[in-house]
């Protein structure tokens, strides 16, 4: 049983707020020095993190069971309610997901549940669903000044560039322009794209090792110019839907840069708030 790592050394005062019992001759206020410091976080957001850290090493991969609260409790030496505290969060956050009377999962671009998490893009009849894609280029480059601010590069850093149209029910409907981290898609080839069947996240989650955890977008109406209407099938001109997207994995880290054009002729962009 591994003992509590240094990064939780120093916390009795957090555990006892968040077991809801004074340890023997502990106070019930926490001191000024933990309460004013800006690294004091509880305990269970401790354990959050560690937690986070074995899903980012690999030691429990996309769609295996990671331990029962009860074994990492131990693990920890802290009390099954502060890990389930832990779990919680982290099943809000749809990295892990508790599937009842098996145990908890970490999640995978592949389940139903998390497949359409990035898929935004809503027909006004049916299902959500993934359309055909057509890679029109994959190759890598240098990062431009831009590109390589949102990812956190240097200019002139490597960075892959797809180039793809989403069809819907036969029709185009996204144009995606797409950068990623050169160092994390080695081998990423337009060959690999076409060949893959299912979401591009799933593939870059199950080969290239790279999850997204998180993105941030920014939409806006643009008109369509001549080359953009080309391949969407439209007239120069037609208003179409402007995502740019950055997404992000373990670690805060920027991993893709995605704008997209979309036709919402038949379609709509739905956001879930809560």
């Amino acid at each position: 049983m591994s003992s509590l790592p240094p990064s939780l050394a120093g916390t009795a005062v957090a555990a006892v707020q968040d077991n809801g019992a004074a340890a023997p001759g502990a106070g019930t206020q926490p001191s000024s020095a933990a309460a004013a410091s800006p690294t004091f976080s509880p305990l269970y957001q401790q354990i959050k993190a560690l937690i986070t850290q074995s899903l980012q090493s690999g030691e429990w991969k996309p769609g295996e069971m990671i331990p029962s609260e009860m074994d990492l409790a131990a693990r920890y030496k802290v009390s099954q309610g502060t890990v389930r505290k832990a779990i919680d969060e982290l099943a809000a956050e749809n990295l892990v997901a508790r599937r009842q009377g098996k145990g908890t999962f970490v999640t995978t671009h592949h389940e139903d549940g998390v497949k359409f998490r990035f898929l935004r893009l809503v027909p006004d009849e049916g299902e959500p669903h993934y359309g055909a894609s057509q890679v029109l280029e994959c190759k890598r480059l240098r990062a431009p000044a831009e590109i390589a601010r949102l990812l956190d590069i240097r200019t002139g850093d490597s960075v892959v560039q797809i180039r793809r149209v989403l069809f819907f029910s036969g029709e185009a409907t996204v144009l995606d322009e797409i950068w990623l981290l050169g160092t994390n898609f080695k081998g990423l080839t337009a060959e690999k794209l076409t060949e893959w069947k299912g979401p591009m996240y799933a593939l870059f989650e199950a080969e290239f090792g790279t999850r997204m955890i998180r993105a941030t977008e920014k939409i806006r109406a643009v008109a369509a110019d001549s080359a953009t209407a080309a391949l969407l099938s439209v007239d120069a001109g037609t208003p179409l839907l402007s995502v740019e997207r950055v997404s992000f994995t373990y670690g805060d880290r920027p991993v893709e840069v995605r704008r997209g054009l979309y036709v919402t002729t038949r379609h709509y962009y739905q956001n879930d708030l809560s």
